[in-house]
């Protein structure tokens, strides 16, 4: 497209417009997307509260938990996320509504009037929207969700009143480093000066600790500043400030969980018990441990590295005595071999699609990572040595085979990347529509 779209243009015509103009899908930097933030007066967000979620994994879910409890104690909210899983609309979400096509192409109007030569990324124009549209709304709240990293990343233009720093694990490693102390500074790149930090990852990196204290941002840690602990069917947590027994168990992961009422706890003391345990309880994220289907039980999840990989093994493991299926498909750029042997003990058969992504992998690399995994006996058990492993050329062939396959008190798990939950739910979508 070469200009930019006329009075009229549709949202897709919008979000083609912004792929073809920035040379790079990534270009990490905040002088170019700052300076269009500042002629639009984005960056103070005041008198509403920032809220900026960094972390390897568990972003998604810790935000939408804040949002959650935010929402029960009666505050106005808005919440910036990414990727979207099928519709644009869900990045930008306002009093727990995403977005409309209409609001996003009114937002993409005055950035574009604006940036005038400045060339921004599909990322940054998405982020660019997000704050237009949540100053407009006059929200008591923002929730930032990190895209990737922290330092360099957009959402960082922004001087937020308090971070939660969620997990921190080796993935982008081409931007972020390639140990866990790099990943760990770029990530606290979010902190500010007396402004609170708080972090529910356990092995904690002294990059971020380190650079918390040099530039004086108070941290409240797990293990130290806080701790939770999970009985049979309630969780319990422990600060300084607050003692709260008998919380509802979540659907979502404990450990986020916990880093999230350590926040809350701290930045609003006046959010109840009650608040804190029903508003967690009932919050839900689509493609996270996600339920499609009951009989036989479906399950979707977008991990797609080792750390991830291993939170789901542990989901898994509760199923043991019942088969499992996978149908997975993942980037080619990602740990594969990694992600693989975290699984390969808790899945009975493998049905591996390629993605229809230039990043994507093939099914023969998976089943060449499967096989690689196998001949070095990667954290497997033998008695899963002789598993089906199935590779197919698309989303729809592995499932018509897997949909053959499955008996009703199996367990199918999709997972491996946001492409393939997001691809596999509109196959689901599109099936049920043949069907009516």
């Amino acid at each position: 497209m070469g200009g930019s779209p006329l009075p009229g243009a549709s949202l897709n015509d919008w979000l083609e417009y912004l792929l073809s103009i920035h040379p790079a899908e990534i270009d990490m930097g905040l002088s170019r997307v700052s300076e269009v933030a500042r002629q639009l007066q984005l960056l103070d967000l005041a008198p509403a509260k920032v809220i900026t979620v960094a972390g390897t994994n568990g972003k998604g879910t810790s935000c939408a938990m804040l949002e959650s409890v935010l929402s029960l104690a009666g505050k106005r909210v808005g919440v910036y996320s990414s990727p979207h899983l099928i519709h644009y609309n869900e990045r930008v979400r306002i009093q727990g509504v995403d977005a409309t096509d209409d609001a996003l192409i009114a937002a993409f109007t005055a950035i574009e009037t604006a940036r005038g030569a400045i060339s921004l990324t599909f990322f940054e124009y998405a982020t660019l929207a997000g704050l237009w549209l949540f100053k407009a709304a006059k929200l008591d709240v923002i929730i930032l969700e990190v895209g990737l990293g922290g330092r360099l990343d957009a959402t960082n233009m922004i001087d937020a009143d308090v971070c939660l720093l969620t997990s921190i694990a080796l993935d982008h490693q081409e931007y972020l480093g390639y140990t866990r102390e790099s990943v760990g500074r770029e990530k606290a790149g979010v902190f500010r000066p007396e402004r609170l930090a708080v972090i529910s990852e356990p092995k904690l990196p002294i990059t971020v600790t380190d650079y918390a204290a040099q530039i004086g941002a108070p941290v409240c840690r797990v293990g130290h500043e806080f701790s939770y602990q999970k009985q049979q069917q309630t969780w319990s947590f422990h600060s300084g400030n607050r003692q709260i027994a008998a919380l509802a168990l979540p659907v979502l992961p404990l450990a986020n969980a916990a880093g999230v009422v350590a926040l809350l706890t701290q930045y609003w003391p006046g959010i109840s018990d009650i608040q804190l345990s029903e508003g967690i309880a009932k919050a839900r994220l689509s493609g996270r441990f996600e339920t499609l289907s009951t009989s036989p039980l479906l399950i979707a999840d977008v991990a797609h590295n080792p750390h991830a990989a291993a939170y789901l093994a542990q989901q898994l493991a509760v199923f043991s005595g019942k088969r499992v299926l996978a149908l997975c498909a993942m980037l080619k750029d990602k740990d594969i071999q990694g992600v693989l042997s975290e699984l390969m003990h808790v899945i009975d058969s493998w049905y591996f699609a390629s993605l229809d992504n230039e990043r994507g992998a093939s099914s023969k690399q998976l089943i060449d990572a499967l096989n690689l995994n196998k001949s070095a006996n990667v954290s497997f058990d033998t008695a899963k040595m002789d598993v089906k492993a199935l590779g197919f050329d698309t989303l729809s062939q592995a499932w018509e085979t897997l949909s053959i396959d499955v008996q009703d008190d199996d367990i199918i798990i999709v997972f491996g990347s946001f492409y393939t939950v997001s691809g596999f739910k509109t196959l689901l979508e599109l099936a049920q529509f043949k069907d009516e």
